[in-house]
């Protein structure tokens, strides 16, 4: 049993939080965390936490009908309660890190955004994958976007200047124009319609959804006006160490920059320990399969496990640009390295919608790949994920208990393992209690 310390658990995983309490040999401590009649979060501490060591886990997920905004803000509740109770230290432990991943919207070189212009014929090819080609002599501007308007060029021409002296588009307002229910439509100086902003966004998108046709409409954005996403890890930083936090653990962060968003320690447990174990145990003669990067983002993760099991590695490659589809290429990936005849393992940090990884056992198929294992750390598993994992090439995929999978193991059998990581953030809890170095913890090797 370790003294001093305080175990306080979240609403969004209480599994991990039980199993941890009994690795360490305590209980959790006693807490209300429920809702108000309005909404508003209510956090009682039940036990006295002065002078103590409060270690805070609540993950980033928010499926099985909870919300991870609610679960972030009772973080940061408890956060402040515990702080307030005159504990000596507050660490939020989080094994999915929320707002970690960011928004990847797709940008001309020249900056503004892609967006569909009118429903004139000849544009009902476009799609998200129209991305200008490379410059070269001869190759008009506009050559990458099949017959979409040139927003820098057009709007040169046709915009007309205001009251203040700077330039914008004539807006003119009829009962009906461009099916817009309020009316609004934007003009250029000859009357011509440049483009018809998107007053809001209905419904819910995820960071693959632009690369979704029928979902085009959503990412429309005013002619002339750079379309600036929220950063938002920046601002998590804040509200934790605002909230009092003194550390942070947690596990494979999709971007580790994130790290650097902190003025407090950030201790970035890694999965592969986990990941290589059930690669020794369970892939039969694993020394002769490929380990295999999705995309180019994780292929330093992939080739770490590759150099170390001394195993082959094979990348796939994400072409954003129209290119000649052949036989290597499946839509929009191509595949650089031999998967033929061979047991292929895909590495990743994280399983959202599926789109990547079910994609790319899509295409290791074609090429040959007899046999495809997908090693994710963290299975979001959120939208129709658990129904593109089925119907995909995945022979069988393994994620950790960093968020619940009650619930998609039920779903998907067999073919869901889940590896426990509450033994890997007991030894960080008692490490940081003790002050003993976690480095261990950080070799794979």
């Amino acid at each position: 049993m370790v003294r001093n310390i305080v175990v306080l658990g979240g609403n969004s995983h209480p599994a991990l939080v039980e199993s941890v309490c009994n690795i360490l040999a305590l209980p959790a401590c006693n807490r209300i965390l429920t809702k108000f009649s309005s909404g508003e979060s209510r956090c009682e501490i039940q036990d006295s936490v002065r002078g103590k060591d409060v270690y805070i886990i609540q993950t980033g997920f928010g499926g099985n009908g909870s919300r991870l905004n609610d679960h972030f803000m009772d973080l940061c509740i408890m956060i402040s309660a515990c702080t307030t109770g005159s504990a000596r230290r507050v660490t939020a432990v989080l094994p999915l890190f929320p707002y970690s991943r960011q928004p990847d919207l797709p940008y001309k070189k020249s900056g503004a955004p892609l967006f569909k212009a009118g429903s004139e014929s000849g544009k009902k090819d476009y799609t998200f994958e129209s991305i200008p080609a490379t410059p070269a002599p001869g190759v008009p501007p506009s050559a990458g976007l099949v017959s979409a308007t040139d927003i820098s060029s057009r709007l040169a021409k046709e915009a007309l200047p205001n009251g203040n002296g700077s330039m914008s588009p004539v807006k003119q307002t009829n009962g009906h124009t461009n099916g817009h229910t309020n009316g609004e439509a934007y003009f250029g100086a000859n009357g011509q319609s440049v483009a018809s902003p998107v007053s809001g966004v209905i419904g819910s998108y995820t960071t693959h959804d632009y690369e979704n046709v029928s979902h085009l409409g959503a990412f429309q954005a005013k002619p002339g006006y750079k379309q600036w996403v929220a950063q938002a890890g920046t601002l998590v930083a804040n509200l934790l160490t605002c909230a009092g936090a003194d550390h942070v653990i947690t596990m494979d962060l999709h971007d580790p920059q994130v790290q650097g968003f902190f003025d407090v320690p950030v201790d970035n447990l890694y999965g592969r320990p986990l990941l290589k174990r059930y690669i020794q145990t369970n892939v039969p003669n694993y020394k002769d399969a490929v380990i295999i990067s999705p995309d180019a983002g994780g292929a330093k993760r992939a080739t770490a496990i590759a150099d170390s099991m001394g195993m082959e590695f094979a990348l796939i490659h994400k072409e954003r640009r129209p290119t000649k589809i052949t036989d290597r290429q499946n839509a929009s990936m191509m595949l650089v390295g031999n998967v033929t005849d061979r047991v292929c393992i895909l590495i990743d940090d994280l399983l959202d919608t599926g789109n990547t990884i079910t994609r790319a056992a899509k295409l290791l198929k074609k090429e040959g790949a007899t046999k495809i294992y997908a090693l994710l750390t963290h299975g979001v598993f959120s939208g129709d994920a658990i129904n593109r994992v089925k119907a995909s090439a995945i022979d069988k995929l393994v994620v950790t208990n960093s968020v619940p999978q009650g619930e998609h193991k039920a779903l998907l059998g067999s073919r869901l393992d889940v590896l426990d990581i509450s033994p890997i953030f007991t030894e960080a809890i008692r490490r940081v209690h003790h002050g003993e170095s976690i480095s261990v913890l950080f070799n794979y090797d």
